[in-house]
């Protein structure tokens, strides 16, 4: 599994999902149902808030709503780019553009991509065969913390919790085994292809045991 939006999307302006090139508030996959620019034109102040904090980890996502809300109607990324900078303060030096975590936290809520990680990886577990390899390439703390604590658990591991209580059997028989670490892109690998320098890859072998019937959720990890 290949967790992200691909190069080619990135790419074309028409698109939507990048500020590096202006180009219609689009970021939708599927090209279907609600587009970032109706979401930031028509969700209240304290939606957008909500979601820059949880899927872009934004600490001033609710300066950022309050710039958003008062500079609507906004259509085009070039115009969104700009309210996020001028709210937190840009500097052509900084190593990060500070729009990056507002576009990638729209993108996330438009696509619903925790929703769609977790129903892949419950998919995963059910079709594999037993001694079938699970590998995910993640590319953000959010998708990787979802695929870390989704293997920890589907292999048998679980939260220590208080020293004081007895210890939490597990619900079911463990579905996976042999989980790796996360490996990281070298910088080799980096310099190659820059994209790849918040990759993230975790692997695992499937068992014999029958798939677990919960689907993986998103809550404690945001």
């Amino acid at each position: 599994m290949d967790i992200g939006v691909s190069s080619m999307q990135l790419d074309q302006a028409e698109r939507g999902f990048s500020f590096q090139s202006d180009g219609p508030l689009d970021m939708r996959m599927s090209q279907e149902g609600e587009s970032a620019a109706d979401f930031v034109n028509e969700a209240d102040e304290g939606r957008i808030a909500d979601v820059l904090k949880t899927y872009g980890e934004e600490p001033r996502a609710k300066r950022v709503a309050r710039a958003i809300v008062a500079a609507r109607p906004i259509t085009r990324t070039s115009e969104l780019a700009h309210v996020v900078r001028r709210a937190l303060g840009y500097k052509p030096h900084d190593k990060k553009d500070p729009a990056t975590r507002t576009f990638q936290a729209i993108r996330i809520h438009i696509n619903r991509e925790l929703g769609e990680l977790a129903d892949g990886l419950a998919a995963a577990e059910r079709v594999l065969a037993p001694g079938g390899r699970l590998a995910v390439v993640t590319f953000h703390s959010l998708e990787d913390r979802m695929v870390k604590r989704f293997l920890r658990e589907r292999s048998g591991g679980l939260p220590s919790g208080s020293r004081h209580l007895p210890e939490v059997a597990a619900k079911h028989a463990p579905s996976f085994e042999q989980v790796g670490r996360g490996v990281r892109a070298s910088d080799d690998e980096i310099a190659r292809n820059p994209r790849a320098r918040s990759a993230t890859l975790r692997t695992a072998r499937r068992t014999g045991a029958a798939a677990w019937p919960e689907t993986p959720g998103t809550e404690g990890l945001l």
